[in-house]
């Protein structure tokens, strides 16, 4: 276990970000192979995720947050005073989806790196409790229950942990809370009766669950299993008993209300937010908000009857309930409102949330000159001129999977739901003045990271990844001048498509057997097909690597031909002959686990030599020899710029690489 000292850490992160931003840091020990020059952190945001009203041991009411970043911070402010009282970092964590107060009063931190972070409300520490289950990297949502302890959900193992203070961390499911999933996706403790409830995803289910014996019950009707997740659990007390379960179903937004007593589904709502509800002690009334206005409403009626009692108020990712009858919500854009309800008054304050780096998700060169950027998770984008080095950065997208550039546009495949956007690099980025412009969206698709352009046709393609918990992603072709979205189902079954090119005249695409997140292949190795743009379908299709599971970095060589990567293994293919001329294992590739969507990136230089990023490292390889050199470690994704400089990431840093003159 680790105590980390706030004053001491922001002093190492000083130095660390003064170190970050010069300019012209080069890296010694890959000096020898050209210039490495470091830009920067590219891409900033202060999205804030789980968040919490507590009470210090003064009894000073504080609202903690956390705001995604590398690494994420806990932060605290006083609800009073609104000022900043707490900012400290967590080791390794890039995000934070719940927090919990425990019975004797500590304050729990799920980390995104699979490790529990504890804090004393008031104090500047926090304490690393470190890993809760071998195996477990992701953890989701905390509830509290007697005597200390609380609980905590997993991914990928679909676990529940307990941790208690005196006993450490144990798993109370003795394993998988339901096989053949790999989430628990929201947890919530009922102090009546001692019963946990599950939520699990990527196929819905909600489990009660005895921690103390392990014995689970499914309670999720039949009409509901076909959903993603259950997202969001919320249980709010009753009179005489008649408790309630607030159940949120994705894909879709329809909550469900289950009376912990009568063991009845009451109730279906939809449009209804479940980051946080609340309710008065007795029961009668429950706070929530629902499509950015915040609603009062008697759970025992019908929600059509509640009311609005504050309009605009946006999402709520905490809410409080004082025995005064003052209502406290802290907004999901950092607005803490303050609301009496007998007197109808409130009180709004942005808090000044410090934005914290985040990693860079996208990368491609422009035709404007520019490096552009995209973030991850908070999304935003970014642009560098090398010319100048002056770097800007440009909010009000999600997450950009992919980036590709035809004339004077810049293509973006969007996370969530499969959106595709596209900027005009002439005019300035302006999300009011649709630049970037929406071009539509997906039904049952999530994610683009494999974008082509068909100059000849006029035509974008977009190879896209299933949402959570399905298989087989779908080819989207992209008419420019009629603005025509199409979308060609699985072109390869149950196949994602992880990279596009287009070469001598046929569109070619390299596949996954990954899909999404939460749903484990059911193919063995990925494949190359050729799409005919005439017929629109998959005219020929063959293994390039016997047993690779993903295909990507697709360019046009030297030779005219396709070389591109699968697990380590470079592959030759011709178009014109539908023939595989070699492949050249060039290194050890990981173990497949979860997913890959995405690995390789591959470029021609000038030079004559392809360079490339894969398994966190940048390398060279001699198009004629297919020698292959490591130049760099610690590196991801790869553009080149017009005068042959090359782009990539490390971490949440923009770097470039000149190689040396033969």
């Amino acid at each position: 276990m680790i105590k980390l000292n706030v004053m001491i850490l922001t002093r190492i992160i000083s130095i660390v970000l003064i170190t970050c931003v010069v300019t012209h840091s080069v890296l010694a020990q890959e000096e020898k192979y050209g210039e490495f020059i470091n830009h920067g952190i590219q891409l900033t945001a202060s999205m804030i995720q789980g968040s919490l009203f507590v009470d210090d041991k003064n009894g000073n009411t504080l609202i903690y947050t956390v705001v995604r970043g590398e690494p994420a911070h806990l932060l605290a402010f006083d609800v009073e005073s609104k000022k900043l009282v707490l900012d400290v970092p967590l080791p390794k964590a890039d995000g934070v989806w719940d927090l919990t107060q425990s019975t004797d009063g500590d304050l729990y931190i799920p980390g995104a790196n699979g490790s529990l972070f504890k804090h004393t409300p008031g104090t500047q520490e926090i304490e690393d409790l470190g890993i809760v289950l071998d195996g477990e990297t992701y953890l989701w949502n905390l509830t509290s229950g007697f005597d200390g302890e609380v609980f905590g959900a997993t991914y990928p193992g679909c676990r529940i942990f307990r941790y208690h203070p005196d006993h450490g961390f144990s798993d109370i499911g003795n394993g998988p809370v339901v096989e053949g999933e790999n989430y628990v996706r929201s947890l919530a403790f009922h102090h009546r009766t001692g019963l946990l409830y599950a939520g699990i995803g990527s196929r819905a289910h909600l489990i009660e669950i005895d921690p103390k014996t392990g014995n689970k019950k499914s309670l999720l009707p039949e009409k509901y299993q076909d959903k993603e997740f259950v997202y969001s659990l919320e249980i709010i007390p009753g009179k005489n008993g008649e408790d309630r379960l607030f159940a949120l179903l994705t894909a879709g937004s329809e909550t469900l209300i289950y009376n912990l007593k009568t063991k009845v589904f009451e109730q279906e709502i939809a449009g209804m937010d479940m980051k946080a509800i609340t309710s008065d002690k007795a029961g009668k009334q429950v706070y929530l908000t629902s499509k950015g206005n915040t609603l009062a409403f008697d759970p025992k009626k019908n929600f059509g009857k509640s009311k609005v009692i504050l309009k605009e108020s946006g999402t709520a990712n905490a809410f409080l309930h004082k025995e005064n009858g003052d209502l406290l919500m802290l907004s999901s854009g950092g607005n803490l409102i303050e609301y009496n309800i007998k007197a109808k008054t409130e009180n709004r304050t942005k808090l000044a949330i410090p934005g914290q780096p985040i990693p860079i998700n996208a990368i491609t060169f422009g035709p404007d000159g520019k490096v552009w950027t995209g973030g991850y998770l908070a999304g935003g984008h970014a642009s560098f001129d090398p010319s100048t080095g002056i770097h800007q950065e440009h909010k009000g997208l999600d997450q950009t999977e992919g980036m590709a550039v035809f004339e004077d546009k810049i293509y973006i495949g969007i996370y969530p739901k499969g959106k595709f956007y596209v900027l005009d690099t002439k005019n300035e980025w302006n999300m009011a003045d649709s630049n970037p412009k929406a071009l539509g969206q997906i039904d049952g698709q999530s994610r683009s990271f494999a974008l082509a352009a068909i100059p000849e046709l006029r035509k974008m393609a977009f190879g896209m990844i299933p949402e959570y918990g399905k298989l087989g992603g779908a080819l989207v072709i992209y008419d420019i001048d009629s603005e025509e979205l199409k979308t060609f189902e699985q072109p390869v079954p149950k196949q994602g498509i992880s990279s596009l090119i287009f070469n001598k005249g046929a569109l070619v695409g390299g596949t996954t057997i990954s899909g999404g997140l939460g749903k484990m292949p059911e193919t063995k190795e990925a494949k190359l097909f050729v799409w005919d743009l005439g017929k629109m379908k998959v005219v020929e299709e063959l293994v390039p690597v016997a047993g690779a599971s993903a295909i990507t970095g697709m360019i046009e060589g030297p030779d005219g031909n396709i070389w591109g990567m699968a697990d380590g293994t470079l592959f030759i293919f011709d178009v014109d002959s539908n023939s595989l001329i070699s492949t050249h294992k060039l290194y050890d590739f990981p173990e497949f686990k979860s997913h890959i969507w995405r690995s390789a990136f591959l470029v021609l230089h000038p030079d004559g030599n392809i360079y490339g990023t894969d398994n966190r490292m940048l390398f060279k390889i001699d198009p004629s020899t297919k020698a292959f050199t490591k130049v760099a470690e610690d590196t991801g994704l790869l553009v080149m710029g017009d005068d042959g400089t090359l782009f990539f990431r490390k971490a949440t840093e923009l770097w470039s690489y000149k190689p040396k003159s033969n």
